[in-house]
């Protein structure tokens, strides 16, 4: 994929007035993060060419406040 499919992909993103923000984190990539309802998209382009796409999918449940602490402890050092 070359800088003008990258810009046009972008473009479209913005004509259909989709959200999305720009991130980066790997040194041979830019991540377009996309999100729409119920599902986030990480759009990786890679400096090589190849595009990665990791989607995240909701399962449509709905936690209260309780679930925080569930965060905490199964995702902390």
């Amino acid at each position: 994929m070359e800088i003008r499919d990258f810009i046009q992909f972008l473009n479209k993103l913005e004509d259909r007035h989709i959200y999305y923000r720009l991130n980066k984190v790997r040194e041979e990539a830019v991540m377009v993060e996309v999100a729409v309802p119920g599902q986030r998209w990480e759009i990786e382009f890679m400096e090589d060419g190849t595009v990665e796409i990791e989607k995240f999918i909701s399962d449509r449940e709905y936690y209260d406040g309780e679930e925080i602490e569930t965060l905490f402890k199964d995702f902390s050092d």
